[in-house]
């Protein structure tokens, strides 16, 4: 299933919501999916001006660096991100594998089966059910169980696979930006780990172009004495917030170009990226179609959420910077021009 939603841009060089439609099937447009609108005339500019060897903004292929999210950016995060899904089904092994948390919270309420009281869960017991489920296993081991899974497990609402559920706007922009010259990243909050397993395959990214929070890993050898990596209860990076930044200069060494996000768990990154000279783009999701996805915010009216959040604060930051940036970005070319005339003037 594709979804649709609507976008609002974060300091680029207009801003505008738009809705998305089916898609068409022109070979010229580079985004079908998308309405024309400022959104779109502001991803198709900026990749103009970036790729043009004779623009005054042309970024050199090296640098042609582009971070998406994952959840609620390329694909679902509601109910519950589907991560977190996955430990709750992995849940029932480790119980067999130790009995004794049979009677334990949280892993009494998840065996419960209970919905109601599982989206009750705290934080802290989520982070403790995602350790235990998470870690104690080679990396081999945990690749293949989270396989095994994506292979069977289908969304409770859609009834279809999680890596279908992926929204086809933000794959054509992926698309459109490796077709002219950028390395798309994924920075997110989720696992690492459980990204890589899936990237490639479903957004065309590889498992090096994955940047998520990650657990500690450890060198040994298994019972007949193979080299193996174990992963292990220890938080190492948080990738969310503050740390995506963070993340990005440790794992990737490049201040991206072009940043999409969906939360306030994006705004740092956002702005680490157009916080760089030259051109940027930094956009961000607005889920707003409850028919064909979620709407949700707490943004414009939508309802509040403790998954993805979009507060009113970040949708007026992101009209105002992407005004301010309008504005600049209007005096810059106007620069442009008059060096332009005078260097003409001046030939003649």
């Amino acid at each position: 299933m594709k979804t649709t939603y609507k976008q609002i841009l974060l300091a680029a060089a207009l801003v505008g919501v738009v809705a998305f439609t089916s898609i068409n099937t022109h070979a010229q447009d580079p985004l079908p999916s998308w309405n024309d609108g400022a959104a779109k005339s502001a991803i198709v500019n900026f990749v103009k001006v970036t790729t043009d060897a004779a623009s005054p903004q042309f970024v050199p292929p090296a640098e042609r660096i582009a971070t998406f999210d994952q959840d609620g950016t390329l694909w679902v995060e509601h109910p519950v991100y589907s991560q977190l899904m996955y430990c709750f089904d992995r849940v029932p092994a480790l119980v067999a594998a130790k009995p004794e948390l049979k009677n334990v919270e949280p892993f009494k309420t998840v065996m419960s089966g209970d919905r109601e009281a599982i989206a009750k869960l705290t934080l802290p017991e989520l982070e403790k059910i995602a350790v235990a489920t998470l870690t104690g296993m080679s990396a081999d081991q945990f690749q293949a169980e989270v396989k095994k899974w994506l292979a069977t497990a289908k969304d409770p609402r859609w009834k279809r696979p999680y890596t279908e559920l992926t929204y086809q706007p933000m794959q054509e922009v992926m698309s459109y930006l490796r077709g002219n010259g950028y390395k798309t990243y994924i920075v997110t909050g989720g696992g690492q780990d459980f990204v890589r397993v899936y990237s490639e395959q479903t957004y065309g990214i590889p498992p090096e172009q994955v940047v998520g929070s990650a657990l500690g890993t450890k060198y040994g050898y298994d019972k007949d004495g193979k080299p193996i990596i174990t992963k292990e209860p220890k938080l190492l990076l948080n990738d969310d917030n503050a740390g995506k930044p963070e993340g990005i200069h440790l794992m990737i060494g490049r201040r991206p170009v072009a940043a999409f996000g969906n939360s306030t768990g994006d705004q740092q990154m956002l702005e680490y990226t157009k916080a760089g000279e030259g051109a940027r783009l930094s956009m961000l999701v607005l889920h707003d179609d409850q028919t064909r996805e979620y709407a949700y915010g707490p943004a414009q009216g939508l309802p509040n959420t403790k998954v993805g959040i979009f507060p009113q604060a970040l949708y007026d930051k992101a009209q105002k910077d992407a005004l301010d940036r309008h504005q600049h970005e209007e005096r810059l070319e106007a620069n442009f021009r008059v060096r332009h005339q005078v260097n003409s003037y001046a030939r003649l």
